[in-house]
């Protein structure tokens, strides 16, 4: 993450460069202000209009540094912040599905949110921090120049207070890494309580218990993390406080023991070390600031590692795509000797998910005609939705290959390959918003609404759906509408009449489906129905990853098909 921060602030260094060399000319100036203060009070008054003039500007260019150091830092800290957010989409949106998968949601909806906030906390105290790291090392340069010896003795207070300060630090960043591993815990529980919801009402005990044990006990876990991390930077800076007047208080004796020392010195020294006092505690009371920032930058390393692996045909997958779509050529797709092993979720502080143990799909092989009209069936678990992501291209196989009109389908070709296809998954996810080439087909949409029977809830405005709140089965017909909407040879739908009505069941598949077929569609169904096989031209039935029967029904019109079976 280091390396990435240096390269993201190689392209804002003219900024950078400003905004570091004003903060700290803001600072060497604020300690010059402290020396000429120091000569005022013991000058005469001759020197006085010379001292005024040096104050005034000393004045102007601490100002005018502080304003522009804090604005170039500012945005140059908010710049940073962005671009690392769009770095983290951009490496998720273009990692391999299974790293999505076996990466747990709420862990990563934490880090691009809450480490992200974290860090840009931070961003806007750097410049403050900046500007005290200078003044502090001016005024140190100033005691320099007035005394060598006594120098060495504010250094070793300084040096004391800073190790107890680095072992405060050090504990409270422990504690705030645990508090950290806490929230990611927290998040989880925050989505029992929205998403079960329902299960939470209908069940008591698990409510106490979620409640008592689960949100309570995570969020008091937090507090006294928190707490206590706290309660040691508080300490810490205590200790540095008296020391600090531990300091003064030698000066001024030493004063009195030697009535032959320089005045300027001792009440420069004085001067200079209570007004360092300032900058110091604002470095120290920021350290819990810090620590919480270094814990975040630590998650977003670790998230940014983790999905540093790229598909090789997402890389400028846009700019490369195939001059002849694929669509145009496509006669077949298929699988030969295809196995898949999938992989087993961990959480991620181990290494990354290895695939073993998990389920293993094939080998098998099956090959798609265009056109066809294909049901994959099979009990819950057999490795029927994991056989389409394959057939998608979404997984990869371990052994075995995926053809595209009997050649196989290269790496740098998969995003191309892709696009031959629509899908509506089990676990879909329904956009609301419409991409410019689907906006286009607005009454062509409206008529699918329809045909599907929900344009009464729900219409096309502005280019997107005028909602998504709709039920079960309802939202599952407008996940059809977008992938009606993509115009792909080939529709993919996963279990799509499992949550629809036995009325609007029978019209999927006396109707839709062969519609879509007449279409020149190519159609690949995960289907339990069935009554209703009859509507596929093959249909494949999975037991425990592996083909056992394949079928080409009688051809007899669905819909006799159904009256029979109803009778």
């Amino acid at each position: 993450m280091f390396a990435e921060l240096l390269r993201l602030l190689k392209r804002l260094w003219p900024i950078t460069v400003l905004a570091t060399t004003m903060g700290a000319a803001s600072g060497i100036a604020t300690a010059a202000l402290l020396a000429v203060t120091n000569r005022a009070l013991h000058e005469g008054a001759a020197a006085l209009p010379t001292l005024l003039w040096s104050f005034a500007g000393l004045c102007v260019l601490a100002l005018a540094g502080e304003v522009i150091s804090d604005i170039g830092n500012n945005l140059v800290g908010q710049r940073v912040i962005a671009m690392l957010r769009k770095s983290l989409c951009e490496k998720i949106m273009t990692a391999p599905i299974g790293q999505i998968e076996t990466f747990r949601t709420h862990k990563l909806i934490t880090a691009l949110n809450q480490d992200i906030d974290t860090i840009s906390t931070f961003s806007f105290i750097f410049s403050s921090l900046a500007i005290a790291t200078a003044t502090i090392v001016g005024c140190l340069g100033y005691l320099f120049f007035l005394s060598p010896l006594m120098l060495v003795a504010a250094l070793v207070a300084i040096a004391l207070g800073s190790s107890v300060q680095t072992l405060a630090r050090r504990v409270g960043i422990r504690r705030f890494g645990a508090a950290r591993e806490a929230e990611d815990r927290l998040q989880k529980h925050y989505r029992s309580i929205t998403d079960g919801a329902k299960e939470l009402r209908l069940n008591g005990q698990r409510r106490h218990f979620v409640y008592e044990h689960e949100l309570s006990g995570t969020i008091e876990a937090i507090f006294t993390l928190r707490v206590r991390a706290a309660n040691i930077f508080v300490s810490a800076n205590a200790f540095g406080s008296l020391l600090f007047f531990v300091l003064v208080g030698l000066m001024l004796t030493f004063q009195s023991w030697s009535p032959n020392t320089d005045r300027t010195v001792i009440t420069g020294f004085v001067l200079v070390l209570l007004y360092m006092k300032g900058p110091i505690q604002e470095i120290v009371g920021s350290l819990p600031s810090i620590g919480r920032a270094q814990v975040a930058f630590q998650r977003i390393a670790e998230l940014s590692a983790r999905f540093s692996t790229r598909e090789p045909s997402l890389i400028h997958a846009d700019e490369q795509r195939a001059s002849t779509p694929l669509a145009d050529a496509f006669d077949t797709i298929a699988l030969t000797d295809a196995h898949y092993r999938f992989a087993r979720p961990q959480d991620e502080r181990d290494a990354p998910a290895q695939r073993v143990g998990g389920f293993e799909l094939g080998p098998l092989s099956l090959k798609i005609e265009r056109g066809e009209t294909l049901f994959i069936v099979g009990e819950n678990g057999c490795g029927k939705t994991t056989l389409i992501k394959l057939l998608l291209g979404l997984y990869q196989p371990d052994a075995g290959h995926l053809l595209l009109n009997g050649e196989p389908v290269r790496d740098e070709h998969l995003d191309d390959y892709r696009q031959l296809f629509s899908a509506v998954f089990s676990d879909y996810y329904l956009f609301d918003t419409l991409i410019p080439g689907e906006a286009e087909l607005t009454a062509e949409a409206q008529k699918y609404l329809e045909r599907l029977e929900i344009a009464h809830k729900v219409s096309i405005r502005d280019g997107a759906f005028t909602t998504t709140d709709l039920s079960t089965g309802q939202r599952k017909r407008l996940a059809l509408v977008h992938a009606y909407l993509e115009r792909r040879p080939v529709m993919v739908l996963d279990e799509w009449a499992a949550d629809q009505d036995p009325t609007f069941r029978r019209i999927f598949y006396t109707e839709i489906l062969p519609d879509l077929k007449r279409q020149g569609k190519t159609l690949i169904v995960i289907s339990h129905d069935d009554r209703y096989f009859s509507a596929a031209d093959r249909y494949i039935r999975l037991e425990e990853g592996r083909i056992v029967e394949e079928v080409r029904p009688v051809s007899v019109p669905v819909a006799a098909a159904v009256a029979a079976g109803a009778s």
